[in-house]
């Protein structure tokens, strides 16, 4: 399914990476989630842009990045190394590098190997998948899904249906399908499986305090995929200041764009 950027494609070791920069100002990056892409940034954008220098960048296997066509390099530590030089590329400082769910793992991996990260965002990802609520099957029926969405994603009569879901938190209501229909079949096992290894034997919030960078942590009360309340203590004990945002699920920034922005902002300053 054909994608078109929105932003610049850098030459990143041999892969055409899409990095879209809005404002200026403090820099700050946003790194989306598994089967997302720069897109899922565009409303929280709206608000952190007026006063920083706003980075997005599709991961490798996502969006309009190249890299999809094979299992290796899709790790959240090559996805970091790719990143790294993004943000070399770019000559940026001091940078606020904010991941959501998949891309917290990236965020916490990039800080660790980046001279240029000053602090963190995780936003709702919890630690391990020690409490997870995946669907039942997951790791197999995910790529079964996924392979149904690339099909069918451009078709006119989904478009068309599209319009009627309830709910859309895109000004494309189809954006979310069109992500998920680009996000390379890879992508499933890294996530779901591979990811589940990594996690329990070192969790996301040994990782924040082992970093020991000032660490915020954005939450959704409704987070269908993680107790809200345990990832709250588990962060809180890492010494990351934890922020819960009220009538929001595993996406705020999505649900509640301004909420999200003004905590970005006031952790950044």
């Amino acid at each position: 399914m054909p994608r078109s950027p929105i932003g610049d494609i850098l030459d990143v070791n041999g892969a055409a990476v899409h990095v879209r920069q809005d404002g200026a100002g403090p820099p700050l990056l946003l790194l989306h989630g598994y089967c997302g892409s720069v897109h899922w940034f565009d409303r929280l954008t709206l608000g952190l842009s007026a006063g920083h220098h706003v980075i997005r960048v599709d991961l490798l296997g996502h969006g309009c990045t190249g890299g999809s066509s094979g299992a290796s390099g899709l790790d959240a530590v090559s996805q970091a190394r790719m990143v790294a030089a993004v943000l070399d590329a770019l000559g940026v400082e001091d940078v606020l590098i904010a991941g959501h769910s998949f891309g917290a793992d990236v965020a916490l991996a990039l800080a660790a190997i980046s001279p240029r990260a000053g602090s963190l965002v995780l936003i709702g990802q919890a630690p391990d998948y020690g409490y997870a609520s995946f669907p039942p099957g997951s790791p197999v029926l995910l790529p079964i899904v996924s392979t149904l969405v690339r099909r069918i994603a451009h078709r006119r009569w989904v478009r068309f249906a599209s319009r009627f879901r309830r709910g859309v938190l895109f000004d494309d209501p189809l954006q979310d399908l069109a992500d998920h229909a680009v996000t390379a079949p890879a992508m499933a096992r890294v996530v779901l499986v591979e990811r589940a290894r990594l996690l329990a034997a070192r969790p996301l919030d040994e990782q924040v305090a082992d970093l020991a960078l000032p660490c915020l942590v954005i939450l959704g009360r409704r987070d269908r995929f993680y107790d809200c309340e345990k990832t709250f203590a588990r962060y809180s004990a890492a010494g990351a200041r934890v922020e819960v945002v009220e009538g929001a699920g595993h996406s705020p920034f999505l649900e509640r764009p301004a909420e999200v922005a003004r905590l970005l902002r006031e952790f950044r300053a």
